[in-house]
């Protein structure tokens, strides 16, 4: 290893080109190393958010719902315990902005406040260097899935975003299930500086021109959002282009623009369930509800008119649902529907209990699966929106 003046094993570290293109694990074992951390495994949580698997053969697959590794997963919090043979494990999360990526288990035979900081540290790079490698590492994503994919299914998750992203004002979260099926439904989210960007859509059918449908509209949205496009003409942008290529395709949606400062939502509804608002640990029964415009692709059935944008003001901890039908539309095992009531509950009780977004969307999608008495009868897509602005004077906890 490159050694330098100052000392700082982990500036070495970052120092040393090798470890621009070493593997992740070799990479991994040098770092804990020279931080004097003696061992550590990364894991990473598969697909469905089920399970964490080890980047090595010599450690077990853990459940995410049911050990000291997943606990710090759930919780993005540090976990130690100790261990029979006297060596400690600490579990840190692994988050790459606000995406739960996994854990790290460092083992020593003992911690304290200095190893702990550098733990934290050691966290921080493999989150990033994870991000940047399992874009071009198949490996990271085959360790991920537990079953093959379908090709509908392989398009769409080529163009989805992050499952979670936020800052000290904002996050916005998303699950989709069923993971490798899926065939029309998508989301979309991105932030700029004063502004969250989040959208829905469930493209008709379910099969490779459904996905091609929401590709093609996921990338319009980018294409005018990434030229500064207003609302209004980021919708008429979408319209234009499934006219264009993919004429006999249509899909609805729900596209939001959130200003980070002010808390003003604006929105446009394209023929898709209405979003909704819990404040307080209350569902405000139809405050989204409007008249909905016809599907993107099918703007000519306004003879030409503007779509309508609407408006709203958010107080500090409101959260917004944007969501497809096949969550409302799945049946518990009596046959019942699982419903918007149902649903709605689920998360005002699971905001009362301050659980973290990410961790809300995923136990809730899992009761969902677990709940039904066969697969899915359609795609089942929820987005949750949480806006928290620091307050005057502070920083918001994360």
């Amino acid at each position: 290893m490159v050694t330098s003046d100052s000392g700082d094993p982990l500036q070495e570290f970052l120092a040393d080109e090798v470890n621009r293109t070493e593997d992740l694990a070799p990479a991994l074992s040098r770092c804990a190393e020279a931080l004097g951390l003696h061992h550590a495994i990364v894991y990473l949580v598969d697909l469905q958010q089920r399970h964490l698997v080890p980047l090595t053969d010599v450690a077990s697959v853990l459940p995410v719902d049911d050990s000291p590794a997943g606990w710090t997963y759930r919780t993005q919090s540090l976990r130690v315990e100790p261990s029979r043979d006297g060596v400690v494990t600490a579990w840190f999360p692994l988050i790459d902005g606000a995406e739960r990526l996994g854990v790290l288990a460092v083992h020593a035979p003992a911690l304290d406040a200095a190893s702990v900081t550098r733990g934290k540290a050691l966290a921080t790079l493999v989150a990033m260097m994870v991000t940047s490698r399992r874009v071009y590492k198949d490996s990271y994503v085959r360790l991920t899935r537990t079953e093959r994919m379908r090709l509908p299914s392989e398009l769409l998750r080529a163009f989805l975003p992050p499952r979670t992203i936020g800052n000290d004002r904002v996050v916005s979260t998303a699950v989709l299930e069923p993971a490798y099926e899926i065939g029309g439904d998508a989301f979309d989210h991105a932030l700029t500086q004063s502004t969250l960007h989040a959208s829905v859509l469930d493209s008709m059918g379910h099969d490779l021109a459904s996905g091609l449908t929401s590709a093609l509209s996921l990338a319009a949205c980018r294409n005018a959002r990434r030229v500064g496009s207003d609302l209004p003409e980021l919708v008429r942008t979408v319209d234009e282009t499934l006219a264009a290529w993919l004429p006999d395709q249509f899909c609805t949606a729900v596209l939001t623009e959130l200003d980070l400062g002010t808390g003003v939502l604006r929105w446009c509804n394209c023929g898709h369930p209405a979003p909704l608002l819990i404040r307080e640990q209350r569902l405000l029964t139809d405050a989204l509800e409007r008249d909905p415009e016809p599907p993107l692709g099918l703007s000519h059935l306004r003879s030409h008119r503007e779509r309508t944008i609407h408006e709203t003001a958010l107080r500090p901890g409101d959260r917004i649902l944007l969501y497809t039908d096949g969550v409302t539309e799945s049946r518990m095992p009596d046959g019942e529907l699982f419903g918007l009531r149902r649903f709605a509950d689920y998360l005002i009780r699971a905001t009362a209990a301050g659980e973290l977004a990410p961790e809300t969307l995923r136990r809730l999608i899992h009761s969902i699966l677990d709940a039904e008495t066969s697969r899915l009868r359609d795609d089942a897509t929820i987005m949750l929106l949480e806006w928290r602005p620091p307050p005057p004077g502070g920083r918001t906890a994360r």
